[in-house]
This record gives structure tokens, sequence and C-alpha cells, in this order.
């Protein structure tokens, strides 16, 4: 049986496994974190990857990863805020194939209010965590309405729909990463490329570990422990829990799912107390 341009494939009978097998797939900060995981999930599961980021060491370093366990990957170095780059970078991944999904992860975070937020600050996190998404939607978007569909996947956060202390300028782009993800998935039903995107609280990533040691140095422990238990679940998340969503919302098995905000958040929203 089959989904309008998305053929089922072997996981169809499979419980509990999500194949991506003939896929190929864009991860942008694929280097670490979140964008790491999710890349070495979905090779695990047949993609072929595409893992972009602006330290190509990192890139490499998680393509080798992949290739040591039998899967396929390439590393590219991509700006994702300059828009020639991405343009560039994308014309030749086309030239390498047809490419089925893209995962926009790439961002910055950002501690402040709106009046401790400078100019500079605010310009950046939009350049990242807004603009870099919208480049690279718009440079594949074409491409998958061309090829039949496709699906695009924006890595929110709760900070983009929840109000947070000192998050002004992230929590203002997440909120926009969530706006472009229900415009892109309504322009495009009638093309097949769905749009969605995950909005997780927080989750254990490098960027959590270099905070703490900046900021707490020599309490490391006592404030990750303090982090971990404000969430209702009681700890932060690990990327290969995004990782697993990442891959049901980007496989044939969710292809009825198209314009919604997927909360990865341990209870936050209804369980607070």
């Amino acid at each position: 049986m089959e989904a309008r341009g998305f053929a089922l494939t072997k996981e169809s009978s499979s419980a509990g496994d999500f194949w991506l097998d003939g896929k190929v797939a864009v991860v942008t900060g694929g280097g670490s974190g979140i964008g790491q995981a999710i890349a070495l999930r979905f090779a695990a599961q047949g993609a072929v990857m595409r893992v972009l980021d602006v330290n190509e060491s990192a890139a490499a370093a998680t393509c080798q990863r992949i290739a040591a366990t039998g899967g396929s990957a390439s590393a590219h170095l991509c700006d994702v805020t300059n828009q020639a780059d991405v343009r560039a970078t994308f014309e030749e991944l086309f030239r390498l194939g047809r490419v089925h999904i893209l995962v926009n992860n790439a961002g910055v975070s950002h501690i402040g209010t709106v009046e401790s937020t400078t100019e500079e600050d605010f310009d950046r996190v939009v350049r990242v965590n807004v603009k870099g998404f919208y480049n690279c939607m718009q440079a594949v978007v074409g491409h998958m309405k061309d090829g039949g569909g496709g699906a695009i996947l924006n890595m929110a956060s709760i900070a983009g729909s929840a109000g947070l202390p000192d998050r002004f300028a992230y929590s203002m782009s997440k909120g926009a990463v969530i706006a472009m993800t229900y415009s892109v998935a309504r322009d495009y039903l009638t093309h097949n490329v769905r749009c969605n995107c995950i909005s997780p609280a927080r989750v254990h990533t490098p960027f959590v570990d270099g905070y703490l040691q900046k900021n707490y140095p020599g309490r490391e422990q006592e404030m990750f422990e303090k982090l971990a238990g404000s969430q209702p679940i009681g700890r932060m998340a690990e990327p290969a829990e995004v990782a697993s969503l990442a891959l049901f919302l980007c496989s044939d098995q969710a292809a009825f799912i198209t314009g919604v905000d997927y909360p990865i958040d341990g209870g936050f929203f209804n369980l607070r107390g």
C-alpha cells in the first residue's frame, strides 16, 4: 500500500523500526549534539547522509562514525547564514542526486532579557536560527517539489511557544521557526512536501556542558542536576531521543503528518506544578 508520493518499505511490517532505505537526508549542524544524533540514527536506518556544518572537521567526524558502522555519508562545509554559500552547497548536493529529507538543525542559543540583549546578539540569533532555516528551505523546496515530494523537519524549541526567563532572542527565533513551519506546510501541501517541527525542552548537549563550565565553574554537577530536575520528568532529554522522533517524522510512516509542532518536553507543558 502506498501513501501518495511515498512508497512504504520494509518498515511497514516491522513494529518499532522506521527505515529510510533509498532516501538522501541533509542535516545542518550535523557535527555535534542533536544534529549528529539525527545523522547517526538516519544513517543506521538506511539513509544516505549529507552532513552540513560550519565546522568542517566536526562534520567529517560524524561521517567517519557513520562509515565505521557501514553507513554512507558525506561532509559539507556550509554557513547557513550565507545564502550564496547555501545555494552553492545545495547545488553540489543536487548534482550527487535527489534530496528527499532536510533537517534544519543548525542553531545558536542566547541568554538575556530584551534589555540585556544587544543588537549584535539579536542579529546573530536571527541570522542563524531564522535566516539559516529560510535559506536552506528556499534552496531545497523547489527541488523537492520537482521530484514529487519530500520531508522538511525544523528544530524549534519549547521556548518558541512558552515564556521562559532570560531567553528573549532565542524564544523569538524559535517562535519564528514554528511559524515558518506552518507556512511552508500550507504552501506545499499539493506538492507532497511535508514540513513539521520538533520543540524539545532541555537536551543534554555539549552546549549545556559548555554553558555550565563557563558560568558555574566548580559547581557544574550541582547546576546540571538543578536544571535537569526543573523538568517534570526529572531529567534532560538525550539527543538520541530527539533523533528517534525526527526519524519517525521523516519516515514514510508519517506521510499523513504535516504542519505540526511536536513537543518532546518531559511533561513541561502539561505537567508543571
